[in-house]
């Protein structure tokens, strides 16, 4: 087969996890940003030289677990996303070398898809955490 048209197919093969990347990184910026607020609300709980309210203190304690489980969304995310990243490389290699990666690509894809899965359910987690925010009267 030419060369040419190999890499033209691995380019083909390359372009639906590239663009599942370019969704992975827009999950990921929404995932930092709210990390960034928990954050920003807890120093500003923090940095009150006054004695914290029961009501504050049970706030702490939420935005200390939506940390925990945004933490958890954002790793698992990134993992994902990094799987991704060596099945586009695995499948360009397997174009040049001549050798069947098949198996590590599907391996790595269910890898990723699989670490994609648990991230979004972590931040569904975490975003359910966050309702108990505004309070019922």
């Amino acid at each position: 087969m030419n060369p040419l048209i190999e890499v033209a197919n691995a380019i083909q093969l390359a372009v639906a996890p590239a663009f599942l990347l370019t969704g992975i990184g827009a999950i990921l910026s929404v995932m930092t940003n709210r990390l960034a607020r928990i954050i920003d609300r807890f120093r500003i709980l923090n940095e009150q030289h006054k004695k914290l309210s029961k009501d504050e203190q049970a706030e702490i304690t939420l935005l200390r677990l939506r940390a925990r489980w945004t933490h958890w969304a954002i790793a698992l995310t990134t993992l994902s996303a990094l799987l991704v990243c060596i099945v586009i490389a695995l499948i360009f290699i397997a174009t040049e070398v001549q050798f069947n990666f098949d198996q590590y690509i599907a391996f790595s894809f269910i890898g990723a898809t699989s670490a994609l899965i648990i991230g979004l359910i972590s931040f569904t987690r975490e975003v359910t955490l966050s309702k108990n925010v505004v309070k019922q009267k």
